[in-house]
Parts: structure tokens; sequence; C-alpha cells
């Protein structure tokens, strides 16, 4: 298969294909046995920071499914080896030294990703050669309210206290982490690119701890800077917040390709607020997948169906999928939406 020509490719730059293509946020992960069984052998970071290991884990999904497209194994959070910022995950992540004052910000270090993350880019050059054939690759990057707020609260956070709180108090500190950030990433994408990456998406995986008159105001300018010039890279972006109910306008009013839908809004109405002209991923709520399996291809069906509305389509859940998924149960969701 030519990449160029693969569904996934087609529908992302916005052209109807005769059945729509479909990948699976996280389905290189943990409810796979055989990558259980690499993960027995190494830690999570020793994988991230193998190359050969992650075009093996990237592979395994697609040789169990008749996926449209892979996607790179790494983590957002390690684009902190670009600036010295020490993060554990045992098992969720943990930042030792989190990063909450003036001076602790000018102590961080902004280096080159596309020379201290070598390793990525050899993963994702190793990943492509795996993949050259079968499917396009996906790089990726976390959104710079994302990463920054592992930064500053130390690990994941159910309010947000210590971001808000710099947001709100601090707001120059804050502002200068985000600009900062974004040229970071920027340059991690690029690195991704030219190591073979055919498409990218953007996780902004905590859009929801904001308000969308916050998220909009100091926010959104850096989101569209990063989709921005990603887009100048010459590659499909995929921008997903989650928590998107809120932020999806604003979502579309940046220059993705596609604009990722998340599980909680019907796919049709999230079509109302983009516009048919835009092209959508999304976006089935992952814990279908752990119901009957009846339940599962009708609500795959219904997705499908409303996706029609848009200028093209490409199917994902709503977020990434469980790690108490059957594997026979993704594989039905994958057959349903190729039907």
């Amino acid at each position: 298969m030519d990449e160029d020509e693969s569904s996934f490719l087609r529908a992302c730059r916005g052209n109807r294909t005769q059945r729509t293509p479909v990948w699976m946020m996280r389905q290189a992960g943990r409810y796979l046995p055989e990558y259980r069984a690499v993960r027995e052998k190494v830690s999570f970071l020793e994988l991230c920071r193998a190359p050969q290991l992650c075009a093996e884990v990237t592979m395994q999904p697609l040789e169990r499914f008749d996926l449209d497209a892979a996607i790179l194994f790494s983590d957002i959070l390690v684009v902190f080896d670009a600036m010295g910022v020490d993060v554990e995950f045992a098992p969720g992540p943990r930042l030792p030294n989190p990063v909450r004052t003036t001076s602790d910000v000018a102590r961080l270090r902004w280096g080159d990703p596309r020379e201290e993350l070598r390793y990525v880019m050899d993963a994702v050059r190793a990943c492509k050669r795996a993949v050259t054939g079968r499917a396009p690759l996906i790089g990726f990057c976390g959104a710079p309210l994302t990463i920054i707020s592992y930064l500053i609260e130390g690990g994941g956070s159910r309010d947000f206290e210590h971001t808000k709180r710099m947001l709100f108090s601090a707001p120059e500190v804050f502002e200068g982490l985000m600009s900062a950030m974004t040229s970071l990433l920027v340059q991690y994408l690029q690195g991704q690119v030219e190591a073979g990456a055919d498409a990218i998406q953007i996780f902004d995986s905590w859009a929801g701890a904001l308000t969308p008159q916050d998220y909009r105001a100091r926010v959104l300018p850096h989101v569209d800077r990063l989709v921005r010039e990603a887009r100048g890279f010459g590659v499909p972006v995929i921008m997903f917040a989650r928590g998107n109910a809120h932020h999806l306008e604003g979502i579309a009013s940046t220059d993705a390709d596609v604009i990722g839908v998340d599980w909680t809004m019907g796919l049709s109405t999230a079509i109302d607020v983009v516009g048919e002209d835009r092209v959508v991923q999304g976006n089935l709520d992952p814990m279908l997948l752990l119901g009957a399996p009846e339940t599962l291809v009708a609500r795959t069906r219904e997705v499908v169906a409303a996706g029609r509305r848009a200028r093209a389509h490409v199917f994902n859940l709503g977020h990434g999928i469980s790690r108490h998924t059957d594997p026979e149960m993704a594989k039905l969701m994958i057959d349903t939406v190729h039907e």
C-alpha cells in the first residue's frame, strides 16, 4: 500500500473514502497480552527509549486488527528529557521537583528536542520502516497546557490547583511558560515529521480543566500557533482536546486539518459546532467496548452514520482504549466500522 493513497490520509485531507478509516487512541497498550509480555521485560520509560521495541509495540495492534493507521509508541511527557526535568512513572507520572515559582521557571533548560530526544526520532524511523506498506504513521505531542500542568502540579491532578493559581495570580509567568513550551513542541513535531511521521496528533488531555473563557483567552492562542506551525511541515494535523464539549468551538477556530471529538457530546452535535465542511475524528465512548457486543455494534454504526455529515470522518474512540478491553471487542468494533 502507498501511504499517500491510504484512506486515513485521504480522509485527513478532506476526501470522502469508500470505507471509514479507523484507528484507536492507545491502540498499542496494556489491553494487548503481547504488549504486557514486552512490559514484563522492561519498564515503561525503558520501552519509550528503545526504538526497536517501540516499533515492535507499534506494530502489535496492526498485526491483530485491520487498522488504517499506526501511532508511534511513546508518551507525551518524554519532552521533559529535553528540559532536564525528571519524571517517574509509578505507574502514573510523578515529577519530584514541580515548577511553581518564578525562580523555578528561571531554572528550566529549553533544549532542542530534535537533538535531545534522538531516541524518539530513531523510534519514528524504526516504526516507519516497520509500517511501510501497511499503514501511515502518526506522530504526536501533548498540547502546551497539558504538558505544563504536569510540570506545575508535579503529576496528574483532579483540581489543577497549582496550575490555576499560577494562571490567576502570576499570569505573566504562566504566559511565558506556555510560549516557551509551544516553541519546544513545534521543534519536537518538526523532528518527528523529518524522521518520517505521515500525520501529527496534538493531545490536549486536560483542556477540560479550564473554563471556555480562560481556555480561549490564555491557552487557545498557543494551540493555534502550534497547529499553524505544525501544518507548515506538510502533513495533516489532528487537534484533540479532552473535555471538548466546552472547547470545541475554540478548537474548530484553529487551522487543524482534523478536529478530534471526545465522547462527551454526540458526533452529530459536534459537526453542528465545527461545520459540515470540516473533517472530524471520533468519538465512540471507550467504555462501550466493556459492554455487550450487540450494544457496541449498534453504537459504532451510529457514530459512522453521524460522521457522514462531515466533509470526511476518521473513526476513533472518544478517548484512549481501556486497559480492561477484550481485544476481540476491539476487533468487532473495527470490523463494524469497515462493513
